[in-house]
């Protein structure tokens, strides 16, 4: 019952709601336990369909900490100390199409995340990722993106890529579709799918993918998002933020929809407003990469009210530390 062998009526009715909102080549999944085991997947399955080896990720990256995902991160310090890592992977800037050049017929895969998030909330410029699908198209390497954060909502639209004019060749989805409970996906063509079938046969294997109470648990939280206006209100709730948020110590407000990062002038701030914001209840966190970045991605559902009271907590502590330091 662990592998597969039977499939189970919630974990059907949930990768077929799911087949139904991504773009018709993206029409089946395998659900694993969480999202780094989805990047796992994914990373086996381009090598297995494509027969080559190389990967290409973005400097700056973060996908996970299992060792396949933490390969594809760059991050040398938190690398280091589990060396050899896999083979083969070598990394590009993000927004840099001139690098495109790098992406070749040796390449698997090129991996990305649709929004950076431990770079400090990066979005995609000047058709970034359509020119990215442009090059893997040309050289027959096979586009992931990684949705982990962006996806579900998160950024006004189901999932981030489709805000971007760009359509990978597979989706790798992780805790926001799991409303609370723990989740990954990963989706591709049948035909790239079968790929894991045989030769081995079981070629990714999980024990608790597809889990009934978890499948179940994901079909209502989808089923919630898709049906609600929950999708629509992460854009107003964005404008919302970027409206209360305006204060002389926030250079910029980086993000999208619900996924935002206020940059500040040193990375002591940051650390300010995170601890002095836990103390007064509004919960924050810093950014793996951008130490001048405080990391602001409320649950969907927050009201407006309570958007408001989080953000009047911030601006409180900025005027605090700026009256302090004259």
């Amino acid at each position: 019952m662990v592998y597969g062998e039977y499939i189970q009526e919630p974990a059907v009715q949930l990768t077929k709601l799911l087949a139904q909102h991504l773009p018709s080549n993206i029409n089946t999944t395998y659900l694993t336990n969480s999202g780094t085991e989805a990047i796992e997947g994914a990373l086996k399955l381009a090598r297995r369909f494509t027969g080559r080896s190389q990967i290409i990720a973005a400097k700056k990256a973060y996908h996970g900490n299992t060792m396949g995902a933490m390969s594809v991160a760059d991050f040398k310090e938190r690398k280091h100390p589990f060396l050899p890592l896999i083979p083969d992977v070598k990394f590009i800037t993000f927004n840099n199409v001139l690098e495109l050049e790098l992406i070749t017929k040796k390449t698997a895969c090129v991996i990305l995340e649709t929004i950076q998030g431990g770079a400090g909330f990066i979005t995609p410029k000047n058709e970034y990722l359509a020119r990215v699908q442009q090059r893997c198209n040309a050289v027959g390497a096979l586009l992931i993106l990684d949705e982990i954060q962006p996806g579900i909502g998160r950024t006004g639209r189901l999932f981030g890529f489709q805000n971007y004019k760009c359509s990978p060749d597979i989706v790798v989805m992780g805790k926001g579709l799991g409303g609370g409970m723990p989740i990954g996906a990963f989706s591709a063509s049948k035909k790239i799918m079968d790929s894991l079938k045989d030769k081995p046969k079981l070629g990714h294997i999980t024990t608790f993918g597809g889990n009934p109470v978890i499948a179940a648990a994901a079909l209502a939280t989808l089923k919630e998002i898709l049906t609600s206006n929950i999708i629509t209100q992460t854009l107003d709730k964005e404008r919302l933020i970027k409206q209360e948020l305006s204060h002389p110590l926030i250079t910029e407000i980086r993000g999208q929809g619900l996924m935002l990062a206020a940059i500040m002038p040193t990375a002591e701030i940051v650390n300010q407003v995170i601890l002095k914001a836990q103390k007064r209840g509004l919960i924050l966190f810093w950014l793996l990469f951008e130490a001048k970045a405080i990391r602001i991605t409320p649950p969907l559902t927050i009201s407006n009210e309570d958007l408001i009271k989080g953000c009047n907590i911030i601006t409180d502590i900025l005027d605090e530390i700026n009256s302090d330091t004259l």
